[in-house]
């Protein structure tokens, strides 16, 4: 029996060293005593620190961190080069618990021989479904009219008029799973559901039916709601600014359940305090988290949610299922699913490591 050990960034606790996601499928390893597993509580939040939050989206893996593990389960902390300072020692695999890949280096885990597999698909349901619940309760002006009850304003009805669905232009930027989704979910609707995503294929938007146009300008000039489901790479990043806002209609809406990076923050911040848009749903920002006196704060068309409105229970117990079954292969000399850099698999360096683990197989 060859031991292998998996460590999950601190961000998983919280400040009295409990974990902070009640189901992180831990459960899995039960009978696979090879597998020894702990949390880099570097990263956890300490009592009485109140600078953690402030800091929770820049934390870093360090090489320390990396000596020690076999493999590492990233929950928020970036995987730059710097993390392999030192070389990567034992550690052979990495699991992202999510879809998102753009806080890893993964060429520099590559070079060092470390594997790194992810979640596509454990979100991609709670991502769209995110996106719809923001369609309709902007649609609605759910959150204005409930700040009418609160401030005893029933005087105010005629001026929180909302809209309805049927009739209207859905426009979906990015065709992948979870835009995918959000056509299916939004077929009963009645809207008209058009998508601009340049590796989209015909067929599957035909089956959705769903028409893809052929540019984004296309798209915010017809699009009554606007859903961002693109990915963030150096192609997309910082590519929505106030010249995507001034085509949007003006009684348009802007969703953003994708990467906050994709947008130009203070470009969205003018066009809803000019009123070239009607609103915004957001779950992601350029820079996490916002302060509470963040200009976007103060709209009142505007609903955010602190990049976690897709995480329910059940898409994160499946996310971990994925991570634990990742785990499970690497650590009886096997490749995980969903490997995000292939190049590393022909690597003698890496398949070295793997191949140290096989033996766990008949333990």
């Amino acid at each position: 029996m060859t031991p292998f050990t998996v460590n999950y960034t601190g961000d998983y606790l919280d400040e009295r060293g409990n974990l902070s996601v009640s189901d992180i499928a831990l459960d899995l390893y039960a009978a696979a005593p090879f597998i020894s597993h702990g949390f880099l509580t570097e990263q956890s939040p300490q009592p009485g620190d109140t600078t953690y939050w402030d800091r929770l989206y820049s934390l870093e893996v360090t090489p320390e961190q990396v000596a020690r593990s076999e493999a590492i389960v990233i929950f928020r902390p970036w995987v730059r080069a710097s993390a392999f300072a030192n070389g990567a020692g034992r550690l052979t695999v990495i699991g992202r618990a999510g879809a998102g890949i753009d806080k890893l280096d993964l060429a520099a885990c590559t070079q060092n021989d470390v594997a790194v597999f992810n979640a596509p698909d454990t979100l991609t349901h709670a991502t769209a479904s995110s996106a719809f619940l923001f369609i309709l309760a902007l649609a609605k002006r759910l959150t204005e009219q409930e700040r009418l009850v609160h401030r005893g304003r029933w005087d105010l009805q005629p001026q929180t008029m909302g809209i309805d669905l049927p009739g209207k232009v859905l426009g979906i930027v990015g065709f992948g799973a979870s835009g995918r989704e959000l056509a299916r979910l939004m077929r009963p609707w009645g809207m008209e559901i058009i998508a601009y995503s340049p590796r989209a294929g015909a067929e599957d938007a035909e089956a959705l039916g769903v028409t893809l146009v052929a540019s984004l300008d296309e798209l915010l000039e017809r699009s009554d709601f606007v859903s961002l489901h693109n990915r963030l790479d150096a192609l997309t990043r910082g590519t929505i600014g106030a010249e995507h806002f001034s085509r949007m209609k003006r009684g348009a809406y802007f969703i953003n359940v994708a990467r906050g990076e994709v947008v130009r923050e203070p470009e969205l911040v003018n066009a809803l305090r000019d009123g070239v848009i009607a609103g915004a749903g957001l779950d992601v920002f350029e820079h996490e988290p916002i302060p509470a006196d963040h200009p976007l704060t103060g709209f009142e068309n505007v609903i955010l949610t602190p990049h976690w409105l897709p995480s329910t229970r059940d898409a994160a117990r499946l996310t971990m299922v994925t991570m634990s079954n990742g785990i499970l292969r690497a650590a009886q000399g096997l490749v995980p699913d969903n490997v995000v850099n292939p190049q590393v698999l022909d690597r003698p360096g890496f398949q070295a490591k793997l191949a140290r683990f096989a033996s766990n197989r008949s333990s």
